[in-house]
């Protein structure tokens, strides 16, 4: 297995058509066996190898997103297995945006003693459930001995997993939000993007629960900040809020965000580690803008939190 940084965070990659490597993937991360993972290209020439379908609205998206933060659900090809696809019928894909992981995925595509060489199994270089890694040092800490060799190649641009959208099923369909938002899909494709219904794939980070540092965390109103703190009084408490500390706090780690979306998804997995790190009893997050922008951010702490 090796660690490796993508533009949007570090993924744990492994020969996607080798199901005994994808399992290691799985052991590392303690992740169920039935949740699927991304297969990571080099080129868009691979696709056709993972995706039995390619419609022209995947064409359209990859031509105007790829290399880049964007995952497409698609229809599975035959040679791809029930250890990425998570034993359905369709196989998330993407090209991503970083020049180590572009460097890595085509040097590994090839043929070498009859085997075809394509694809990289990558989620996510942490343990299930956990904080997403944004930097090497993230994934050491967090695996260690693991992962047999990590790829440092800095702190990742975006911050947050990619968007997912499923064209599987004859529309665009919204699975995983993230820095390209539906506007920008709907732009391209010329057509609203839908919301998931209970048909959907299942795809990664979709759990209720995901994204989560130990320590409890909790979604606040800044209006309503300054008396949730005034109630907890006496517990040892951590906040990330975009404004500053207010004068005269004692007692609480209070860490100042970025306040446009950008910078403050690029940040937000770092700094939800370093509050984790304080031990404290309780993390408070302001709640971030509503706006589209925020979409991508307010998914990730609304899975984090213990709301």
């Amino acid at each position: 297995m090796v660690a490796f940084p993508t533009e949007t965070v570090y993924g744990l990659g492994a020969d996607a058509s080798n199901p005994a490597a994808v399992a290691k993937i799985f052991a590392a991360k303690g992740r169920p066996q039935d949740h699927p993972v991304i297969v990571h290209l080099g080129g868009i020439e691979l696709l056709p190898l993972w995706a039995g379908e390619i419609p022209a609205a995947a064409r359209k998206l990859a031509a105007a997103f790829w290399p880049g933060p964007l995952t497409l659900i698609l229809k599975r090809a035959a040679g791809a297995s029930d250890s990425v696809t998570g034993g359905q019928d369709t196989v998330g894909v993407r090209i991503p945006g970083h020049p180590v992981a572009l460097e890595l995925l085509r040097a590994f595509a090839g043929e070498e003693g009859g085997r075809v060489f394509s694809g990289v199994a990558a989620p996510s270089a942490n343990r299930f459930g956990r904080i997403s890694p944004t930097t090497a040092a993230h994934v050491r800490a967090e695996l260690g001995a693991a992962v047999d060799c990590v790829l440092d190649g800095g702190a990742c641009g975006v911050g947050i997993e990619s968007t997912i959208v499923d064209l599987s099923r004859g529309r665009a369909v919204l699975l995983r939000p993230g820095e390209i938002t539906p506007a920008q899909i709907a732009a391209v494709l010329g057509a609203e993007v839908d919301l998931p219904d209970a048909a959907a794939p299942r795809v990664s980070g979709a759990l209720a629960s995901h994204y989560a540092p130990r320590t409890p965390l909790y979604l606040v109103a800044a209006a309503e900040l300054p008396a949730r703190l005034a109630g907890l009084r006496g517990k040892r408490l951590a906040v990330l809020a975009r404004a500053a500390a207010p004068p005269g706090l004692k007692d609480v780690s209070w860490q100042t965000a970025p306040r446009a979306a950008a910078g403050y998804a690029h940040e937000l997995y770092a700094s939800l580690r370093r509050l984790d790190d304080l031990s404290c009893d309780a993390i408070l997050v302001e709640a971030p803008p509503s706006a589209p922008e925020w979409q991508g951010v307010n998914d990730r702490l609304r899975r984090a939190s213990s709301n």
